[in-house]
């Protein structure tokens, strides 16, 4: 093993340098706290950051896991990064004693648990009823107020005020209703249009907490002085949410600019009661509502703990580091660095981000940027955390979500992650493939990898109304294949059986759905089905797992004969992925081509290759007879040049052969023209036909070939002269 070293540059801090640390924000007034009103700005002279060198010792990795072990790949000695340790220079030990200090100062975090809530509540009767009525006045209220506009014949009209009332109970009933109206705000398929703009209102725009109270519970988690931490923060909360509310601030050690989240005081309190009420609402629709089929205690029960989750900010920060490591790798993502020195079970402070929110259009395009752009961005990267690595951001509002001046997308706020399993990323992918090929008996059986239906449920009753359902919604295209079409249809199934619809499931919905939604606002056309077939595409070509390489043959097999325009189609698309390799393209194929149990696939491409290769000589021969002047043709083909040429084929026949011979033509221009495609990506096909079964698979094209080649040219030399009509006579 060989190892390099290589001179990075880094930064230290010096005092030495002056200049005014006075920040100037549009929105913010920036003093020291405490400071009376009448008092000038408090001023102090920042530690200028220096450039020195840093030794990095770089080993050549021989790991292809997501989290390759640092000591096999790079090892950091000190290096310079945007939020990293103290003085901007980032040390992996530190780092990771400081990870530490973090996770022993929320080593008394809340865990959500069914048993210590029932324990806690059940002996308080007066408490918990006090908070049931309170939440049955204003939600009975608010149905009451329903059936009325029901039975007035003005439930239509009365949307927008209705959504707006809502969002007030809401926000009335506290952080607990606030998450299930943010969870609303993103369910088109649950609740109208006017809803659904009122209720995401809810996801910044929440009444804040006294700053007073925030104050004290940083001193209180960091153990340490406002005075000794910042060199300034804002007076008010820049943004309010949930669960907490953030402040802008200034480190005082480094000069970085950081957002500060503080929890809200006594919000365990108030959710732990509320969810003991829900769970128990959950008991009764269980036991009584027929119509829901799916386990409701269990739907809460999960709510419930990534609620609870996100109550750690320590968890969260986690979350984000992990996030960062997986998807930040592109350009064009965002994900601010975590301070984990001043982080704690109720405290979090990271990089400052400078953005506007994905739904304002206008502001962003002010700098010279596209909503839609961005769109694109946020659905390739969820595409990638929904299904390659499985580890995505549940709660992808707009809040949550901003557009950087330089163009990225920035990730924030990743208290709600969720992991999907690995046989259902897969299963996901084949879905998509068995509804575009409608084999609705297939789609049907994915229910159990996606773990939809228990093994024992028998899917033959469900096939027949997923075929009345898309059959009719694949009457479109892809591209013109709305994602809440498909949602509210595969909705309607859903209830109609015996499905259990996993969390996983409805986050990946919602993730989608407010994604199409904010592109909805720059383009009422847009399709995120559309924009995701690409990435679909790439996957099913590139991707050597065994479930996909099955799905793809599927795809481009029908009835022992290739569809050729699928597989130029797919080539379309994946083109569109900035990742589609060319190259990366013919390795599952040819994995699976010679491998153990391909020899039905391996039938079939022999069948189709004599075709293809029938298809490049018959055409040649055809193109060059169509070149010959007529006086040629005579004497070559004894006068018979004018019914089918030297070929025996009819006109249809004749077509078909051509049209194939153009479309594989067309697909090898596909591949050439691949910026990733390289000649000798050929070398291991090259490799394969001189190995045993590949000389034999060769000899059998060749065979099959030869005998089609032939066939022909004994039809072409048995074939009876036309005769002359005699002349008519009158």
């Amino acid at each position: 093993m060989t190892s390099v070293m290589v001179v990075v540059p880094t930064v230290s801090s010096s005092p030495s340098s002056s200049s005014s640390s006075t920040l100037h924000h549009p929105l913010v007034s920036w003093r020291r706290l405490r400071t009376p009103p009448s008092s000038k700005p408090w001023q102090r002279r920042p530690r200028v950051l220096r450039v020195r060198a840093a030794i990095v010792e770089a080993r050549p990795s021989s790991s292809s896991s997501p989290f390759p072990d640092e000591s096999n790949s790079i090892k950091v000695v000190q290096v310079y990064r945007g939020g990293g340790g103290r003085g901007g220079v980032y040390n992996r030990a530190e780092d990771l004693q400081a990870e530490a200090r973090a996770l022993e100062r929320a080593v008394d975090a809340t865990v959500y648990g069914p048993e210590l809530l029932s324990n806690k509540y059940g002996s308080r009767p007066i408490r918990v009823a006090r908070r049931a009525v309170e939440i049955l006045v204003a939600l009975g209220s608010f149905g009451v107020k329903l059936l009325l506009d029901q039975r007035k014949g003005v439930l239509d009209q009365n949307k927008r005020a209705r959504g707006a009332e809502l969002r007030t109970i809401f926000t009335r009933l506290g952080p607990t209703f606030v998450k299930i109206g943010q969870g609303l705000s993103t369910r088109p398929d649950l609740c109208p249009p006017e809803y659904l703009e009122e209720l995401s209102e809810l996801q910044d725009a929440l009444p804040t907490f006294p700053d007073e109270e925030a104050f004290a519970c940083i001193e209180k988690e960091l153990g340490l002085s406002l005075d000794s931490v910042y060199s300034s923060i804002s007076p008010s909360p820049i943004a309010a949410a949930s669960l907490g509310q953030v402040y802008k601030a200034q480190l005082k050690y480094s000069g970085q600019i950081v957002a500060v989240k503080v929890q809200r005081p006594g919000i365990e309190e108030a959710i732990g009661l509320d969810f003991y009420l829900i769970r128990g609402l959950g008991f009764f629709i269980n036991k009584y509502v027929d119509v829901i089929t799916s386990d409701v205690v269990a739907l809460i029960d999960e709510f419930a703990r990534r609620v609870y989750q996100e109550l750690n900010y320590v968890q969260e920060a986690q979350n984000a580091r992990r996030f960062k490591k997986l998807y930040a790798d592109r350009e064009d993502i965002l994900v601010p660095d975590i301070f984990w020195d001043y982080t704690s079970n109720k405290v979090l402070t990271m990089e400052w981000v400078e953005g506007v929110k994905l739904n304002e259009q206008v502001a962003i395009e002010k700098q010279g940027l596209k909503v839609l752009d961005l769109v694109n961005t946020g659905i390739q990267c969820s595409l990638r955390q929904l299904l390659e690595y499985g580890y995505f951001h549940a709660d992808p509002h707009p809040g949550n979500l901003l557009a950087t001046p330089d163009g990225k997308l920035a990730f924030l706020d990743f208290g709600m992650m969720s992991e999907t399993p690995e046989e259902a990323r897969f299963a996901i992918i084949g879905h998509v493939v068995h509804m575009v090929n409608r084999d609705y008996e297939a789609m049907a059986r994915d229910y159990y990898a996606l773990d939809f239906l228990a093994p024992d449920v028998d899917v033959t009753p469900i096939v027949p109304a997923l075929r009345n359902f898309f059959d009719d919604a694949l009457s479109y295209t892809v591209s013109e294949l709305n994602f809440k079409t498909l949602v509210d249809g595969l909705g309607n199934v859903l209830y109609q059986y015996p499905f259990n619809v996993p969390a996983y499931y409805a986050l990946i919905l919602r993730s989608l759905t407010v994604l199409e939604g904010l592109a909805l606002y720059a383009d009422p056309d847009f399709k995120v089905l559309a924009a995701s077939y690409p990435y679909f595409a790439k996957r099913l070509l590139t991707d050597p797992n065994p479930y996909l390489r099955d799905a793809l043959i599927e795809l481009l097999f029908k009835d022992g004969k290739f569809r050729w325009g699928r597989l130029e189609n797919l080539l379309i698309q994946g083109k569109k992925d900035r990742d589609f390799s060319a190259k990366d393209a013919l390795q599952p194929v040819l994995k699976l081509l010679l491998g153990t149990d391909g020899e039905v696939l391996r039938n079939l491409v022999i069948k189709e290759a004599v075709r293809v290769t029938e298809a490049f000589v018959l055409g040649t021969v055809v193109d060059t007879y169509s070149l010959m002047p007529d006086l040629v043709k005579g004497l070559i083909f004894n006068g018979n040049g004018n019914s089918s040429g030297p070929l025996v084929m009819s006109k249809a026949e004749r077509e078909n052969v051509l049209e194939l011979r153009d479309q594989v033509s067309r697909i090898w221009g596909l591949l050439q023209s691949s910026e990733s495609f390289d000649p000798a990506s050929l070398q291991p096909l090259l490799q394969v036909l001189q190995q045993p079964e590949g000389r034999s698979l060769g000899g059998r094209v060749l065979g099959g070939i030869t005998q089609r080649l032939a066939a022909r040219l004994l039809q072409q030399v048995l074939r009876v002269p036309p005769t002359s009509s005699a002349p008519s006579t009158s």
